[in-house]
């Protein structure tokens, strides 16, 4: 058994345990995580949700080894949750982000938990969203969430946090052509790392390439999105990152669009979750189970259109 107070009061090996419960696949588990979340619920709500991601090579942990010290040094409680890429072959990830953070997973108020993505898109773990309510429940101010990287699906952490921020690398013009349309509408700041020896000038370059983009996109009306610079090696600009996000949080506050964002993610992860189940309704039902692999069968044949074969399977329930 879990105990909730040892939770609530922090304890780690209490909110690993409590992680693993959600994150098992077993049925019987996964009605007990619910139970814990539903009694968690109400101590939930109280933490700055932040989502980083970037192009692998960025220098993510880095910075958030580095962010993380810096909010420690001002009295927060922050956790990690480092999103690992599964294998598509074998289906196991390496999970080596405390070793990656060595220094951050020495403190005692920071915890770091390294999960598998399992196949999930955009770059977040199937339990991800669960993850941060038990780490809000366990008294954690600050959550970040590091991705897998910058995907098609990158809008899957966007739902997910309150503050969305992207590390980009010092490379003026070559890098503004590969990023993504998606991914500057949805970023709340981009953030370029290793601004520090030849590559500091190149940094302020890519600022002023990344600033006139912006100013195309529209973006929410209180928050114009900020690019900034930092070296997280060299422990530089990682205060003025801190100070843009509470900025931004003081503002979505004084706006009323804090919750009404937060209320907003979680009916679409109510969307989502009803397709999810719907999902796993249909494979198993016993009239589908029979019928699908002949349909797949006819599919392939060519015998059948995709949408029939799919309205057949559908007709079924």
């Amino acid at each position: 058994m879990i105990d909730l107070e040892k939770l609530k009061s922090g304890n780690r090996r209490a909110l690993a345990k409590a992680i693993t419960l959600v994150e098992s696949k077993l049925d019987g588990h996964q009605a007990q995580a619910q139970d814990i979340l539903s009694a968690l619920l109400p101590h939930t709500g109280n933490s700055i949700r932040i989502g980083i991601s970037g192009v692998p090579g960025v220098g993510k942990s880095t910075f958030i080894e580095a962010f993380g010290l810096y909010l420690i040094s001002l009295g927060k409680k922050v956790a990690v949750l480092a999103v690992d890429p599964s294998s598509p072959l074998r289906g196991g990830s390496i999970l080596g982000d405390k070793t990656r953070m060595e220094m951050l997973s020495r403190e005692d108020n920071a915890f770091i938990r390294p999960s598998p993505s399992e196949g999930a898109l955009g770059g977040v773990a199937q339990k991800t969203r669960e993850t941060m309510l038990l780490c809000e429940a366990a008294d954690y101010d600050v959550i970040l969430v590091e991705t897998v990287g910058v995907g098609q699906s990158e809008y899957e952490v966007a739902a997910m946090v309150d503050f969305f921020l992207v590390l980009m690398l010092p490379n003026a013009g070559d890098e503004l052509q590969g990023i993504k349309r998606g991914i500057m509408e949805l970023a709340d700041a981009l953030v370029i790392n290793k601004a520090d020896g030849d590559s500091a000038k190149l940094a302020k370059q890519t600022q002023g390439h990344y600033m006139n983009a912006f100013k195309l996109l529209k973006h929410v009306d209180f928050w114009s999105p900020r690019v900034t610079t930092c070296s997280a090696l060299q422990n530089e600009g990682i205060e003025a990152v801190w100070e843009m996000i509470t900025e931004y949080q003081n503002k979505a506050l004084e706006k009323g669009a804090f919750e009404s964002k937060r209320a907003q993610q979680n009916n679409q992860w109510f969307s989502k979750l009803i397709q999810q189940m719907l999902e796993l309704k249909l494979k198993q039902n016993t009239k589908v189970k029979q019928q699908l692999p002949l349909l797949q069968s006819d599919v392939l044949k060519n015998a059948i259109t995709p949408y029939n074969a799919a309205k057949k399977i559908i007709d079924l329930l």
